[in-house]
């Protein structure tokens, strides 16, 4: 009875170990709850795609996810870095998740790729910038209890490294 058992266990945790990625997947966060990619594309495809689809276009079905391709609105850089930072609607915010390089790197990506093509790049500091513009805004909008019923989840975050 104990063999059978001890086959038993030794069978399904080969078969649970077969199953754990080898190397880290897309999107995975590190301490501090940082994503660990640090290029544009890889950080699109680890966290924008999944709602705006692959090529950007966006959907609609269970929620509505905008178009960030051919899209007017990135002509002022500020645009995308504020949404990435603070969030829209059901867009969470990503700001306490990227460092400034990092969201830095994915707006450049998306205004300059999926029919967009804005030249002028975003930097670090710019992004640290608009951080601290953000601050006392995103203090002030602040709600950590969403009235009953509301759809989206509200969550405070502290645009502060």
């Amino acid at each position: 009875m104990r063999r059978l058992l001890a086959i038993t266990v030794l069978l399904a945790s080969c078969g649970f170990a077969a199953e754990l990625p080898v190397f880290s997947p897309p999107g995975t966060i590190l301490v501090r709850g940082h994503f660990v990619h640090r290029d544009g594309e890889t950080l699109y495809r680890s966290i924008c795609q999944g709602c705006h689809m692959p090529d950007a276009r966006g959907a609609q079905g269970a929620g509505m996810y905008p178009a960030l391709a051919e899209n007017p609105k990135f002509a002022s850089a500020a645009y995308p870095i504020a949404l990435v930072l603070g969030g829209r609607h059901g867009m969470p915010a990503l700001g306490d998740s990227l460092t400034d390089a990092q969201v830095a790197e994915v707006v450049n990506y998306v205004r300059s790729h999926f029919g967009n093509a804005y030249p002028d790049q975003v930097t670090a500091d710019d992004v640290a910038r608009m951080r601290s513009a953000l601050a006392p805004q995103a203090a002030q909008a602040c709600d950590p209890y969403p009235p009953p019923g509301d759809r989206h989840i509200r969550v405070c975050r502290r645009f502060s490294r």
